[in-house]
């Protein structure tokens, strides 16, 4: 049985793509650009709030980004829970994994400080030992920086942990990290890039992810 599994969140634990979407869109708005319609923000995430800007508006100057992302803070803070909510089947299978004994952690290219409040938000009455994002002087995922921070807060043995997530940059992050990982079909990637990836596992409901970490 592993002991530990890192989880994605966004399209992984939570679908988030309106919220996200809307912000976006009100940030765009604010500094005088077109809003895009909410189909096309699961082709933007994943790289965190700069790439998904940049994605969103790439003729922008730097410097229009920055005051891009500003205006998304401001609006997604307020506003990350308004549609959000956990995929079918997520919170009973982390209960399932905690009632085992296997702890939870979460690694996510979404800045750190939304990455706390949404997962206490929505999983309050899991013990997640870990819930990190993205913080200045770190590299996003796929770079296992964020990864090995997590293994240095919780020492687990690198065989005995899981990395789930829903999209190529997760696998190659576990891949890099020299992890077991799984894909999931749920999110926002389409199942062809999780191949491409070379996943270890790809799964079609979160009971699935049970039998891999081996508690059922």
């Amino acid at each position: 049985m592993k002991k530990l599994v890192i989880f994605d969140l966004d399209g992984t634990l939570l679908n988030t793509i309106t919220d996200l979407g809307n912000s976006c869109n009100y940030a765009l708005e604010k500094l005088g650009f077109n809003p895009h319609p909410l189909s096309a923000y699961p082709f933007m995430v994943g790289n965190g709030v700069r790439k998904l800007i940049e994605r969103a508006q790439p003729d922008a100057s730097p410097d229009t980004i920055d005051q891009i992302i500003t205006a998304f803070k401001e609006h997604y803070n307020e506003h990350n829970t308004d549609t959000s909510a956990p995929y079918p089947g997520i919170t009973e299978m982390l209960d399932k994994l905690a009632e085992a004994g296997v702890k939870v952690a979460v690694a996510s290219n979404k800045y750190d400080e939304a990455v706390k409040k949404i997962t206490a938000h929505f999983f309050p009455g899991i013990p997640v030992v870990a819930a990190c994002g993205q913080i200045e002087g770190r590299q996003v995922k796929p770079d296992p920086s964020i990864v090995f921070s997590i293994l240095a807060d919780c020492p687990t043995p690198k065989n005995d942990v899981l990395y789930v997530g829903d999209s190529a940059v997760d696998i190659e992050t576990a891949r890099r990290a020299c992890i077991e990982n799984c894909g999931v079909t749920w999110g926002f990637s389409p199942v062809s890039h999780l191949r491409m990836a070379c996943a270890d596992h790809i799964v079609s409901t979160p009971a699935e992810i049970l039998r891999i970490a081996g508690v059922e």
